[in-house]
């Protein structure tokens, strides 16, 4: 499965944000948990429903929607 496909966004879950697998847990509640020092491990065992490639998916995503193109003014 590739790792994006985990991120679901749907009009009727959370006002349309991006979600993990259709779960009504953001991808910007794993990356706050992530940036506030939370663990993969600790983020696993509060979540039990999550798994570690929901995590990574998470990342990853951010990491894609943060990249823009760059334009050269001649």
């Amino acid at each position: 499965m590739n790792t994006l496909n985990r991120i679901t966004i749907d009009p009727q879950i959370c006002g349309g944000r991006p979600c993990i697998r259709n779960m009504r847990i953001r991808v910007k509640d794993i990356l706050d948990l992530l940036a506030s020092g939370a663990g993969a491990a600790e983020i696993l065992e509060d979540y039990p429903y999550l798994e570690p490639e929901d995590i990574t998916a998470s990342l990853a995503y951010a990491a894609h929607s943060i990249d823009h193109p760059v334009l050269s003014v001649a």
